[in-house]
């Protein structure tokens, strides 16, 4: 992605590193692809948050075909059999150094005086996707199995990682860690979380709570898996940690054309993810006005050994065509694993994505 060393970093200390990073990733964007971007008036200082997580840390051998790529293959080590093994997912600790906030907040204020603001910010959206991690410790091909062999083990499983989620959302709303994220913030797979819905009526400025925030789920490995074992193995679980939320966000690259009359079951549900994998007529078709249809276009595009923006203008147009008067659409293009060392091609594409949009408005 790297053009004109404009990605290329020139600070040492990691810290800083980090933040220009940050820095020249948004203003990378800005420049060449920002869509509907919005960038904040200040600049954010995280505070010092710590989560003990799960208790099981992945297990895992990578295979890379490009050094210089993050996308690599990986192969995970079991480490869920037999449901004794259940007990190896904890319930996380959430604590707050704030100590060391003070020192980071002091240091961006001195840094960036005279340029921008800098404000404290605690907890935002929370991707919260138990089966991600699950079939990371469990397999792949041996949890499909249990889905039929071992149901109880699977259930178990899942309530356990549905408890520790909300063990640590409790906490955070103990410590009062959690911050807005009906702004600029991205919910779940797709775009920002800009709502007149949020923070509603009951919002205490100096405490965030789960009813002022957006909360997601997806259950991305039951592609190929039925409506109703998706409701036993998933959706119902999911539900708990749904409802705390004002609205939500559910899906991500799983089909769901199949189950939108499944994911109505979710009181708050505001957004579906519709990948490249959906049936667009059906899914069009379901969804109607009820929802917003999140629009995943397939990235494969830019794995083409000539670029064709026209090809690209075609694929959004035909689908905002059949979309158009029925259903409330944003665009996110993601999961690009690669664009062949030719940046140019998404900053086109993100162009004709404009256009498209424009026109089918």
């Amino acid at each position: 992605m790297n053009v004109d060393d404009e990605l290329t970093l020139r600070t040492t200390n990691p810290w800083a590193r980090e933040l220009e990073t940050r820095l020249r990733r948004t203003l990378y964007q800005w420049r060449h692809m920002p869509g509907d971007m919005v960038v904040s008036d200040f600049i954010e200082c995280p505070l010092a948050i710590h989560s003990t997580d799960f208790g099981i840390l992945e297990e895992v051998d990578v295979a890379k075909t490009d050094a210089s790529n993050d996308i690599v293959s990986r192969h995970f080590h079991i480490q869920i059999r037999d449901p004794k093994d259940i007990d190896k997912i904890r319930m996380p600790v959430v604590t707050h150094d704030e100590e060391t906030t003070a020192v980071v907040l002091d240091a961006m204020q001195r840094l960036f005086k005279d340029i921008m603001p800098v404000r404290k910010v605690g907890q935002t959206h929370i991707w919260f996707t138990p089966w991600d991690y699950l079939i990371r410790w469990w397999g792949l091909e041996e949890a499909m199995l249990d889905l039929v062999e071992r149901p109880d083990m699977v259930n178990a499983a899942v309530e356990r990682m549905v408890d520790a989620w909300m063990a640590e959302l409790d906490q955070f709303v103990a410590l009062n860690l959690l911050a807005l994220d009906c702004n600029n913030t991205r919910i779940g797979s797709g775009g920002f979380g800009y709502t007149w819905d949020m923070p509603g009526n009951r919002f205490d400025p100096a405490r965030v709570m789960p009813h002022n925030m957006w909360g997601c789920s997806n259950a991305q490995i039951f592609s190929e898996v039925s409506p109703d074992m998706h409701w036993e193995f998933a959706l119902r679980h999911d539900l708990r940690w749904l409802e705390r939320w004002k609205l939500t966000y559910y899906g991500c690259c799983e089909p769901l054309d199949r189950k939108i009359g499944l994911l109505r079951r979710i009181p708050n549900l505001r957004k579906i993810s519709v990948s490249p994998w959906n049936n667009f007529d059906r899914v069009i078709k379901e969804i109607a006005g009820d929802y917003v249809f999140s629009f995943k276009p397939s990235p494969a595009i830019f794995v083409d050994d000539t670029w064709n923006p026209e090809k690209a203008r075609a694929y959004l147009k035909g689908v905002l065509d059949k979309a158009k008067g029925t259903c409330h659409v944003e665009i996110i293009m993601k999961d690009v694993s690669t664009v062949r060392y030719r940046p140019q091609n998404l900053w086109d594409w993100a162009r004709v994505a404009m256009e498209v949009a424009q026109q089918s408005a």
